[in-house]
């Protein structure tokens, strides 16, 4: 039995769609809404909240590899407790529940962002960690704790791995998480930003993790990026891919200013979480560059899709769900 956090999201999602379809039993637990997509048997779907320690043992009950993927992405300054107890309490619930439970291995979803990822002068990679000097970003912090929860875990005698994706490319909903990229250039939003950072395809992660849990390697973490591009480069692409007229209006640090400052007005009297916060846009303006060596080390011949293909085919898929709709 395999058990998945986070199954409604686009990484979880595209996660238990290739265990199902490998004929592996999977159990996915779920906070509030169960997941509508999948109908097959071997799917057990159980509702449990990663902070309810009781709920969770009884989930982890038969369970041989666990992939924890759920967590909170905000950057609005007024949901951090709430994204530090989610993150960091609830993935020190889930390594306590498999050390108990005796699963056979951990794989934990962190993110770049752990690293501290606002390094312009050298590559980032796998030995780096989240410092004040290197991220503006307490949804780093949070997730550089988390992981400090799975060391522990290790140490406590639990084999794991853990995976740091960058800028994750796939079909999920637009209203949230990394697909509002496709919605924005798909509705002709004009500004674009010249940031670098990597970008993957969704189904290369959910590769990686795969390989990753049914090798021996354990106690190590691991960048997940097919390439460096630019922001104004991926926008380009998917406006050519959706037909769309590219963003044309590049954002200056001025502006950037600007804009999260007036967005942090109208969220403190709408009550919504703003658009652009002071942290997206100073990592929107930088230029960062990802080390992705080591996991060929590891699973050598891995190989990634090109982003022109990932874009291609989410947009594909975008454009087929807006259709029908």
């Amino acid at each position: 039995m395999i058990l998945v956090t986070g199954g409604a999201g686009l990484l979880g999602k595209a996660l238990i769609t290739e265990l199902l379809l490998a004929g592996k039993p999977v159990r996915a637990i779920y906070h509030k809404t169960q997941l509508a997509d999948f109908n097959d048997e071997n799917l057990q779907q159980v509702q449990c909240d990663i902070l309810d320690v009781v709920g969770l043992e009884e989930a982890m009950q038969g369970v041989q590899q666990v992939y924890h993927c759920a967590a909170i992405i905000t950057f609005n300054p007024k949901r951090r407790q709430e994204m530090f107890k989610i993150n960091i309490e609830g993935t020190a619930n889930m390594v306590n529940a498999a050390l108990d439970a005796g699963v056979q291995k951990m794989l934990y979803v962190s993110s770049v962002a752990a690293l501290g990822r606002l390094r312009e002068d050298k590559m980032v990679d796998e030995t780096m960690n989240w410092t004040e000097e290197t991220s503006n970003s307490s949804y780093g912090q949070s997730k550089y704790l988390a992981e400090m929860q799975v060391w522990r875990g290790i140490g406590e005698g639990l084999d794991a791995v853990m995976v740091n994706p960058v800028i994750i490319l796939g079909p999920g909903d637009w209203n949230g998480g990394s697909s509002q990229i496709f919605k924005n250039v798909y509705n002709e939003f004009p500004w674009y930003a010249d940031g670098i950072t990597g970008f993957v395809d969704v189904r290369d992660v959910v590769k990686a993790m795969m390989q990753l849990m049914n090798s021996p390697v354990t106690a190590e973490r691991f960048i997940i990026s097919a390439e460096n591009r630019s922001y104004d480069d991926v926008f380009n692409l998917i406006a050519k891919a959706f037909g769309k007229k590219p963003p044309h209006k590049k954002v200056t640090r001025g502006i950037a200013k600007m804009v999260w400052r007036l967005e942090a007005i109208k969220s403190y009297f709408t009550g919504k979480d703003p658009l652009v916060t002071r942290e997206t846009a100073a990592t929107a303006m930088a230029k960062v560059h990802f080390d992705n060596r080591k996991l060929n080390r590891f699973l050598p011949g891995f190989t990634y899709r090109k982003i022109e293909e990932s874009i291609a085919d989410t947009c594909h898929v975008l454009q087929q769900k807006l259709n029908s709709n």
